[in-house]
């Protein structure tokens, strides 16, 4: 019971940069989602079930535009499909006998930052542990869309678009300091970056949306790196 705690602490303490990061961006959301004409409780639902920025702000363009629920589901099939490949790699840190329930509550709140946080624990990932840092970053996104929510168009353009970029800062603030300590981490980075930037540049490539992007890029740059510099399992002696 005292190392569960002890997770569920630490979970806690790690997942508090993401809370407030979460706060920031998700306020934004909350702003546009009233703009969009979703009542504040709607809106704190819809980031407590979903926990998906890029998702829940092209959703509201799709309920602004009144499109049928079949395009709703596409559209965050495509664009949240890279969660699908994080909890599969997430799932290969967690021990072979884990409970159904354990990978099912930790999915729930597999997030682009706290997967990095979570992959970067070295070790066994314990589920109190994700459950820390999920009891600190739900809170802080549906707390921020609240406040958004309620603060209404009071905020200026230039101020609303800050807190857009707001979760690409701290996203990088999850990347580079492993990234320090491994060159093959530093190079994955630096050709995701360029391989992204060409699908930006070339015409025919533009056309494709932002998560099916990211989808084949992971799979691509990922699976070669993997393949080309396998990661080697500590041995234990027993």
């Amino acid at each position: 019971m005292e190392g569960r705690r002890k997770q569920f602490c630490c979970g806690l303490k790690d997942g508090i940069p993401i809370a407030l990061g979460y706060l920031a961006v998700s306020f934004s959301f909350g702003i546009m989602a009233k703009g969009a004409g979703i009542d504040t409780l709607a809106a704190a639902v819809m980031s407590f079930t979903n926990l998906t920025s890029a998702g829940q702000f092209a959703a509201l363009e799709i309920i602004k535009n009144g499109a049928p629920l079949m395009e709703m589901a596409a559209a965050q099939l495509i664009i949240n499909l890279r969660y699908c490949l994080m909890s599969c790699s997430l799932s290969q840190k967690l021990a072979p006998d884990m409970p159904f329930f354990h990978r099912l509550l930790i999915g729930y709140g597999v997030t682009d930052e706290i997967f990095g946080v979570s992959v970067c624990r070295k070790g066994t990932l314990s589920p109190f542990y994700s459950y820390g840092l999920i009891c600190a970053a739900v809170p802080g996104w549906t707390l921020g869309t609240i406040l958004g929510a309620g603060a209404g168009d009071l905020l200026p353009a230039r101020l609303l678009s800050a807190l857009n970029v707001a979760i690409y800062g701290m996203f990088l603030a999850v990347v580079v300091p492993p990234a320090r300590d491994s060159r093959v981490l530093s190079g994955v980075i630096v050709l995701s970056m360029l391989a992204s930037a060409v699908f930006a540049v070339i015409p025919a490539l533009g056309g494709i949306s932002s998560g099916f992007k990211i989808i084949i890029l992971t799979v691509i740059i990922a699976g070669a790196a993997a393949y080309l510099f396998p990661v080697k399992e500590e041995s234990h002696e027993a």
